[in-house]
């Protein structure tokens, strides 16, 4: 089984253009909307605002992981951005954001939500990782370093 069995390989996006955080979260709540023709762009776009008030979902190391909470949202959905230029993403270490990894959840998800955060972040964390995902070739080259476990990997 995949270790982010939530990215479907249409969701990862290889050079995403934006000039700064917020520009950052509508481009990807206007991509996840393309694929969530239930849920509506504006909506998913104010819930990542408000998660972000709370604190940065910007991890450390160029990656954040913006994420929420959506009534009309059936099952988990992952879609992965490497910005074309890093932003600032107000991240807990100081550093631009180059990889963002847009995590929703169905509103009652509860520690599912939880769960796929830690596992999203758990694969962002395995040594090695962000350098390949900085040099992956292509959105399939992406899909297949989130996707695969470690041993498959190696």
């Amino acid at each position: 089984m995949p270790l982010l069995e939530f990215l479907k390989p249409e969701a990862v996006l290889p050079a995403l253009r934006a000039q700064g955080k917020k520009q950052v979260l509508q481009e990807l709540a206007a991509h996840a909307a393309r694929h969530l023709p239930s849920l509506d762009e504006r909506e998913i776009f104010e819930t990542l605002l408000q998660r972000e008030r709370l604190g940065s979902t910007g991890i450390g190391e160029g990656v954040a992981i913006p994420h929420g909470k959506l009534p009309g949202l059936g099952t988990l959905f992952g879609l992965m951005a490497r910005l074309e230029r890093p932003v600032d993403f107000e991240a807990l270490d100081g550093q631009p954001v180059d990889i963002a990894f847009l995590l929703l959840a169905p509103e009652g998800a509860g520690a599912d939500h939880l769960k796929a955060l830690a596992r999203v972040a758990r694969v962002l964390r395995e040594p090695g990782i962000i350098d390949r995902i900085r040099a992956a070739r292509d959105a399939d080259a992406l899909y297949a370093l989130l996707t695969q476990s470690p041993a498959q990997a190696a």
